[in-house]
This record gives structure tokens, sequence and C-alpha cells, in this order.
């Protein structure tokens, strides 16, 4: 299975994104799949994630009530819908997925990545 991220682009503060990832080459259905992101000077950190089964999501706690993920087993594809974005929230943002297990908000947790989509928020 391959990851392909994309959505991202130039918005400002207040405004929303939709970011995607799809899969192929394989079934995502049964996948954990996450939203990390790396902005500038920091380390990547985890946004967002959500099972197999879309019974469980766990978020950075600064995204709360602004981001959500869901995804689409048809499409093979899972989103971050992000609202209220603001400057912080600029950086490169990547999917990743791990087979079954637990759902970890780690990057040790994931084994497939997708390449960068950039987020920029501007002032």
């Amino acid at each position: 299975v391959q990851l392909q991220a994309c959505g991202g682009g130039l918005v400002q503060a207040g405004g929303s994104l939709r970011l995607s990832c799809a899969a192929s080459g394989g079934s995502f259905r049964l996948y954990n799949v996450a939203w990390f992101r790396l902005a500038p000077g920091k380390e990547r950190e985890f946004v967002a994630g959500i099972d197999w089964s879309s019974v469980s999501t766990v978020y950075l706690d600064s995204v709360k009530d602004r981001f959500t993920i869901s995804r689409d087993n048809v499409q093979n594809s899972v989103y971050l819908q992000m609202n209220n974005l603001k400057p912080e929230d600029t950086a490169v943002y990547y999917c990743a997925a791990r087979l079954g297990g637990r759902l970890g908000s780690r990057r040790e947790d994931y084994a497939l990545w997708g390449q960068g989509t950039l987020v920029t928020v501007s002032s």
C-alpha cells in the first residue's frame, strides 16, 4: 500500500482546508491512519488518528474542536477537515498508516508514510 496526501495550500487565519490521504496498491480498510505535521524548527508531531473501524479517533489538544479526521473505506481515503486555521498550524502535513494494532500517536507506531502536503496559514 502506498499513500498519497494532497489538499494543502495557502489560507488566511480562520479559513478551512481539507486534506486527503489516498491509498493505492491495496485496501486501506484494516489500517489505522494518522496525520502528523512538521513545522519549521519543530519536531514532527501527531495531529489526529483514526482506527480501522472508525470507532476511535484521537486528536492533539490544540486542534480539538477545529480538526476532524474521517475515512471512507470505499474510496480508500482518509480526510482531515481543518477549520478555524491558525498561523501556528502552518506545517507540512503527512499521513501515515499501520495495519491493525492499537491507534498510536507516536511516529514509530506507523510503518507507511505518504509524502507531505504543505499548509500555510497567513495572519
